[in-house]
């Protein structure tokens, strides 16, 4: 049986997803910043007949992500996003989001292969040498950060971009440290699904006039040692060999895969 989650259903649903937590930030940062009640984000749940959760699937805005550790009703989950308009991305554990490639009326659109990591510890960070020139970003960088963003090739900004940003800024969910030269945004490095245990690194660019000087490195280095300091565990996804080995310098270590279509 699949049916919406509601608060009461709170216990259940996090009991559930702590037991692969790295894996579940975005349904756990989105659960804690957001509930269950909201215009914009819709959490449903399959239940065995012992009434016991056995998957989970996540609506934000136009975003999906299904988990389940075992067996679970892809199709029943295919017929809730039907229902729904401009699917922008669905996403999630390989071997979750792969099952649902192929399925007659879904259009995914591009599949993206990706390695998922996890840094517990600041050991291999090192030593900071742009500190001063570092800032957390408030509301009125956000166009200056979106501006970053839409010049970088491999990213995807989608429509309503600024309004997200802005939403993960106002709840907690996220943040974002960025360098400037001259008042300039050139170089930044962004958090998104934070919650109370982890936190995604996302975002980490740096203006094409500014390359190669490690900008956005140090960047990234000020924003995992902060989140560090307060006990959170960092993951980050990449598919790219080069930034997957600077990643593994500053003490990242592959858990799994994670695939995203759109």
């Amino acid at each position: 049986m699949i049916r919406k989650l509601k608060s009461n259903d709170h216990k259940q649903v996090f009991s559930f997803l702590e037991e692969e937590a790295s894996f579940n930030l975005f349904l756990i940062g989105d659960i804690e910043a957001f509930g269950y009640e909201q215009d914009f984000q819709d959490i449903w749940g399959e239940f065995d007949e012992n009434n016991q959760l056995i998957a989970v699937l996540l609506r934000y805005y136009q975003y999906y992500i299904p988990y389940a550790k075992h067996g679970f009703d892809v199709e029943g989950f295919v017929q809730i996003i039907k229902k729904h308009d401009n699917v922008q991305s669905l996403s999630g554990k390989s071997e979750i989001a792969c099952q649902f490639e192929n399925i007659e009326g879904l259009k995914l659109g591009k599949k993206q292969n990706m390695f998922f990591c996890e840094c517990v510890t600041d050991d291999q960070l090192g030593e900071l040498h742009f500190q001063s020139e570092i800032s957390l970003a408030t509301i009125e960088d956000v166009d200056g950060i979106i501006a970053l963003r839409s010049d970088i090739e491999e990213f995807v900004t989608p429509s309503n971009a600024k309004e997200m940003l802005i939403n993960t800024m106002k709840s907690g969910t996220g943040r974002t440290y960025v360098m400037k030269k001259n008042g300039q945004i050139i170089a930044s490095a962004s958090t998104t699904a934070e919650n109370s245990i982890s936190a995604m690194i996302v975002g980490v660019c740096t203006h094409q006039d500014y390359r190669n000087r490690g900008y956005a490195t140090e960047v990234m280095k000020m924003l995992c040692k902060d989140l560090l300091k307060e006990g959170k565990t960092l993951c980050l996804f990449y598919d790219n060999p080069g930034a997957g080995r600077i990643y593994k310098k500053l003490g990242f270590v592959d858990i799994g895969k994670w695939v995203m279509y759109r």
